[in-house]
């Protein structure tokens, strides 16, 4: 298991335009990894996935203005093996999903991971950044 020090969190500063108002994802190291993301959204909580990431490439998570402060983010490495995993419980599945609550995971036949928390502290545009692990944490508000 990578650890919680292995994302870089950053928001997208200074003239962000309509445009640019999205939850992205930045894959700085050297490996494919499978992205997926965890949000509340008005109907209650819900998991997306997966989003597949070359090595040094960036991905749309969720397009339009951030509705909410925290995001979820579970991460596996196709390339080494092992996980960017944290303590937030919620459903995921091996193919393409969209899984409406993280009760009962198990039960109603899904997986159920750890997902990593990430503050976008109310922005409207952020970016989160995967690196390997051993970096140190970085970001800018």
């Amino acid at each position: 298991m990578l650890t919680r020090a292995s994302i870089v969190v950053c928001v997208l500063a200074g003239n962000v335009g309509p445009a640019m108002a999205d939850l992205r994802m930045c894959n700085l190291t050297g490996s494919k990894v499978g992205v997926t993301v965890g949000y509340r959204d008005p109907q209650g909580w819900v998991t997306e996935g997966w989003w597949d990431l070359k090595p040094k490439d960036c991905e749309t998570l969720l397009k339009g203005a951030l509705a909410a402060r925290f995001y979820y983010i579970y991460a596996v490495d196709f390339t080494r093996g092992g996980d960017w995993s944290g303590r937030s419980m919620m459903c995921t599945r091996d193919t393409a999903f969209t899984i409406r609550g993280v009760e009962d995971c198990l039960a109603r036949g899904y997986d159920r991971n750890g997902f990593i928390e990430v503050d976008t502290g109310e922005q409207k545009s952020w970016t989160i950044q995967l690196t390997d692990p051993g970096q140190p944490l970085g970001g800018a508000p």
